[in-house]
């Protein structure tokens, strides 16, 4: 089932939020990625720009981290027609990883179908991102270059459209000799004859996102999770990146689904009684949400965002991605 969110339906929402600002400073030999953003006649779709290099993608983007397993057995024939039609609605831009089970191999078939079956403006029109999340080994030129030439081959494209990279070891320097080497593989030739076409990263944090800058690595992007209880990339991160052009694209921005009417007025302490946690993403975002205040808590910010969109004949989650927009271009759902 399609869920659409009418993201022009609001107003300007205001939510009173303290973020603290920080002053920063980059060393002589840092990159300033010189970003734009473009808007596209479409009002969903946006150009982002670094030097010579852009892509298209659509302000709110499909995750595909459902389609790893985690959430039972996957059905591949409805994916691939469920991301038709979402590709067919306009919401044309998928956010995968190596390490989401099939997904990338679900999209291979995917675009294939669109190649077949849909015009070529509409070819056009799709982008698949991906990620690459390498375990802390020594990070040589052609290790590199074979890992990415995996996912091309899983997703049937000769060029990546945005390659976004994580590292888990932050103590392990091997980190900027992969990042180095992905910067060579995009610079390397013309399109469509480059490896990846944009070099990205995914939950880096802002003080390693400074290091990677300062040794003259171009980045487009850092995807990070932010949500209404997990603010924390507006402490640092959004002020760094402002500063710099990297832009950020944010998960989590519905929590799985909890940010939704269906846990409106609802008791997770009373067994069987309330909806159940019976997803991965549910379970992550529960634990957020005990972090942050807990249930109790959670509920009177649902009561505050189902008033406004009572008011404004609008779902609680379209509420939600509303106001993320005043601080985020790109929202993964």
């Amino acid at each position: 089932m399609l869920t659409f969110l009418h993201l022009n339906s609001l107003k300007a929402i205001k939510i009173n939020t303290h973020t603290r600002r920080n002053s920063i400073r980059l060393g002589r030999r840092s990159v300033r990625c010189d970003s734009t953003v473009e808007m596209s006649t479409e009002k969903h779709q946006i150009k982002v720009s670094n030097g010579d290099d852009s892509v298209e993608i659509c302000r709110v983007l499909n995750g595909m981290w459902q389609t790893s397993g985690r959430w039972g057995r996957i059905d591949r024939d409805n994916v691939v027609e469920s991301m038709l039609r979402y590709s067919d609605a306009g919401l044309s831009t998928f956010d995968m990883a190596d390490h989401y089970g099939p997904a990338e191999d679900l999209y291979g078939i995917f675009i294939n179908r669109v190649r077949r079956e849909r015009p070529p403006d509409v070819l056009e029109k799709v982008r698949g991102l991906t990620k690459w999340v390498p375990s802390p080994v020594k990070m040589t030129r052609s290790f590199v270059e074979s890992n990415i030439n995996v996912s091309r081959k899983r997703m049937d494209v000769s060029c990546l459209g945005m390659l976004q990279f994580h590292w888990w070891d932050y103590a392990n320097s091997w980190c900027l000799d992969a990042l180095k080497h992905l910067a060579d593989l995009k610079d390397e030739g013309y399109f469509p004859f480059r490896k990846t076409k944009i070099v990205a990263l995914t939950n880096f944090h802002t003080e390693r996102l400074r290091i990677i800058l300062e040794n003259e690595i171009s980045v487009v992007s850092n995807q990070v999770q932010h949500s209404i209880i997990n603010m924390r990339p507006q402490q640092k991160m959004a002020e760094f990146c402002q500063q710099t052009g990297v832009k950020l694209i944010t998960y989590g921005t519905v929590m799985g689904g909890l940010l939704s009417e269906q846990f409106l007025d609802t008791n997770l302490s009373i067994p069987f009684v309330g909806p159940s946690l019976n997803t991965p993403s549910l379970q992550k975002y529960k634990r957020m949400v005990d972090a942050w205040g807990g249930w109790s808590l959670f509920q009177v910010l649902l009561q505050v965002l189902n008033k406004i969109a009572r008011k404004h004949r609008v779902s609680i989650s379209t509420v939600a991605v509303k106001y993320y927009r005043k601080y985020i271009i790109y929202i993964i759902i």
